[in-house]
């Protein structure tokens, strides 16, 4: 029978896809990263340098996240092996190899790699590139330098001849002196630092660039000052045809000697554009430079990002190759696991279906195979249940028959030792038969001789059953006295044992009989009284009559001698005639017992009133009266009980005769009351000399007395009148440092509900 399929597998397939899905995916990303990286580091320097930075932080993050990764798929599998999880060493031997497979390959190309980095970085900053770069912008420079010197001369000569010029017009001289020194714009500008006029292109521009003020303290002192101007601008658009042109200027002193002292300064301004050949190398010189110098200055940058582009790929290839030891592994180690789950769960009791793999490799064909065995297992296990279930049925019904069955069962090995009983056997032997357990029923308190009868009975219907087929033995026994050594009265046992089937145990079932066997022998005696009456009385009467005729007819007729000796003989038949018809009332007495009549009764009041009567006689018999105020009304017969009080009272008396004065008569009458049994207890005590062991063992019985005169019958009366009241009643002997001092007669009535 197939298990049932479980959902667990399908959600772990679906989770293992995903997993490779993102793992795969973060792969790709990493790897397009990576080539990002690469990009920037080698095309795009501007883009590179403003956003160094950010893909530094992004590279160590990254490399971080990797890092993390594999640190976690270490630490859980070092966990796993810890554990002593199945399908962990597998696991981190396969991650063992795979990654040293991505680590060793890895490992040998990050060296070479930073090598060649290193070496090829390096290699770009040259002693030879950088001085002919410096070279290049100071060669740069000295021509610009030359151009302005040049342009300064041909200024301050058109300056000189200005200045010895008689023209009083001076715009028909500057347009002939901006021919002459062939410059673009020629301009004279007041001491003031007004226009006076100019010559060009500056002409068309209402409102001029003037020279400041530093300039026109410089050609004061130098007489001439030159500067380049737009240079920097074209620098900085980085190509001369989108920047403004460039353009040399020079500021020369004109002296006029014509005015005298009065006459004020006048400046000559000549302006020409620069070459555009040579701004545009220039342009060059200096940019190559400044790339130069920038890349001179980030090259432990670069150099650091190449090493982390190197870093991080070594990271995803260790990454990729420890993900895929784990994933393989998982795949390979999972039906064990699956196994190995199953037989802890078997090993455990639990037999529920199992989780089978889809697979249709060998593997996977073992799991539904184990799948299939364990559902076998449970169907077993249900009907070894439900018949275990039937079975401790029966055996709890068997159990409740045996708890509440009168007779006694005990179950006994072939040595004797008591293996279970139940509580009837515990009631009527008196003893808690559950401590005991295990040892022999000879062991037990109070019950040596029983137990060594009932075993020597096994024995011989052992002995017996093999050849004569048995099957069983029946045997009466008599226990005399409780456990303990109490001295409760004889207990009549019928006892039946068997051999159970298939054991080496033994079953013995026994019942109290007692009160049958006391039934019965009062049922006897009564008949015995019934007819003791009926046949002794009656030639009683005629006897004494005869015995007192032969006297009165006789003694006038006799001598004296023989007259004394007739009448001795008379009267002696007489006593003894008298004393038979006593013993046949009492006997008649006992046999005809009525009926108690029970009604509501104090036993108190019915003992202060019996004990009225023996006032008179407190010096012969001293009787202590004990009673229990807490005493409730009992059902009873007031006759009876007169009768069960007169009776032991005489008998705790009897008991006494021939005490010394060293010794007195003390004779107790109690009542006792228990809350617990709710129940009353008439008690008598006396000090006597006790019952011997053989009259204590059938006390109860009629005609069973220590006294030398008497019947016998008192307290075969008073147990008579105690079963007709339900009285449980106990005698026994009060014994004290291992002497007998005395016997005592109980009663226990029920009170009234």
């Amino acid at each position: 029978m197939n298990s049932l399929p479980s959902p667990q597998p399908a959600r772990y397939n679906r989770a293992m896809r995903w997993t490779l899905g993102v793992g795969v995916g973060v792969m790709v990303a990493l790897g397009l990263v990576l080539i990002f990286l690469l990009t920037l580091a080698t095309g795009n320097r501007e883009l590179y340098e403003r956003n160094y930075t950010l893909l530094l932080g992004l590279n160590i993050a990254v490399a971080a996240v990797l890092l993390a990764a594999i640190g976690w798929i270490v630490v859980r599998l070092f966990l796993r092996l810890r554990q002593r999880k199945f399908g962990s060493r597998l696991l981190l031997k396969l991650a063992a190899i795979f990654a040293l497979v991505g680590l060793f390959p890895g490992l040998t190309i990050y060296v070479v790699s930073y090598q060649f980095v290193s070496r090829s970085i390096e290699s770009w900053f040259d002693v030879k590139v950088e001085s002919a770069l410096a070279a290049g912008l100071n060669l740069g420079r000295s021509s610009l330098d030359a151009l302005a010197a040049d342009l300064g001369n041909r200024t301050l000569q058109a300056a000189t001849q200005m200045s010895l010029a008689k023209d009083p017009s001076p715009g028909l001289a500057l347009e002939r002196l901006r021919e002459q020194i062939g410059a673009k714009d020629l301009l004279l500008w007041g001491a003031s630092g007004q226009l006076i006029s100019s010559a060009g292109q500056s002409r068309f521009i209402l409102q001029p660039d003037r020279p400041s003020a530093q300039q026109f303290r410089l050609a004061r002192s130098q007489r001439v000052a030159t500067q380049i101007e737009g240079l920097d601008d074209t620098l900085s658009a980085g190509t001369a045809a989108s920047a403004p042109t460039a353009r040399i200027r020079a500021l020369a002193l004109v002296t006029d000697s014509n005015f005298g002292l009065s006459s004020s300064e006048r400046f000559l301004q000549a302006a020409e554009d620069l070459p555009p050949e040579l701004v545009a190398n220039a342009i060059a010189v200096q940019e190559a430079n400044r790339e130069y110098q920038e890349r001179a200055l980030a090259r432990s940058g670069l150099r650091k990002m190449y090493i982390g582009t190197l870093t991080l790929s070594l990271f995803l290839a260790v990454f990729g190759a420890v993900l895929l030891a784990v994933l393989l592994g998982t795949q390979l180690a999972r039906p064990l696991l699956l196994l190995a789950e199953g037989v802890r769960q078997v090993a455990q009791g639990d037999l529920r279906p199992k989780e089978v793999l889809s697979s249709k490799d060998e593997l996977g064909g073992l799991t539904r195979s184990f799948a299939d065995m364990t559902q076998q297992l449970s169907d077993a296990r249900s009907a070894v249940q439900q018949s275990m279930s039937q079975v401790d049925a029966a055996r709890a019904n068997l159990q409740a028959i045996l708890d509440n069955l009168t007779a006694g069962v005990l179950v006994l090995d072939s040595q004797g030792r008591i293996r279970s009983s139940n509580p009837g056997a515990a009631r009527i032997l008196r003893v808690a038969l559950s401590t005991y357990h295990g040892q022999l029923l000879s062991q037990v308190p109070g019950l040596d001789v029983f137990g060594r009868g009932v075993q020597s009975q096994f024995e011989a219907y052992l002995a017996e059953n093999a050849e004569h087929n048995l099957e069983h033995w029946q045997q009466t026994f008599e226990l005399h006295g409780g456990p303990a050594g109490a001295e409760d009265g004889a207990v009549t046992l019928i006892a039946r044992g068997a051999k159970m089937p298939g054991t080496d145990e033994s079953l013995l079932v026994f019942d109290d009989v007692s009160a049958m066997v006391s039934a019965q022998r009062a049922e006897a005696w009564g008949e015995v009284a019934r007819r003791l009456a009926h046949e002794i009385k009656n030639p009683l009467t005629p006897i004494q009559l005869s015995a007192e005729r032969l006297e009165m007819k006789l003694s006038d007729k006799l001598q004296p001698t023989e007259q004394a000796m007739l009448s001795k003989s008379v009267k002696t038949i007489v006593d003894q005639v008298d004393a038979m018809k006593r013993l046949v009332n009492d006997f008649r007495d006992y046999a005809r017992l009525p009926t108690a009549e029970l009604k509501p009764l104090d036993l108190n009041a019915l003992v202060t009133d019996v004990m009225q009567l023996y006032a008179d006689d407190a010096t012969v018999m001293p009787v202590r009266v004990e009673l229990d105020p807490a005493a409730t009304a009992i059902r009873g017969d007031a006759q009876q009980l007169r009768q069960v009080i007169h009776n032991l009272l005489q008998n705790a008396q009897d008991a006494q005769e021939g005490r010394s004065a060293e010794h007195p008569v003390q004779i107790t009458l109690k009542t006792e009351y228990s809350t617990s049994a709710r129940r009353v207890r008439l008690i008598v005590r006396d000090n006597g000399s006790g019952f011997p062991d053989h009259i204590l063992k059938r006390a109860f019985e009629p005609y069973v007395t220590t006294k030398s005169k008497g019947t016998g019958l008192g307290l075969a009366v008073v147990k008579k009148i105690a079963d007709e009241h339900g009285a449980r009643i106990d005698i026994s002997n009060r014994v004290a440092d291992g002497a007998v001092q005395g016997a005592q007669v109980s009663l226990s009535f029920a009170v009234v509900a």
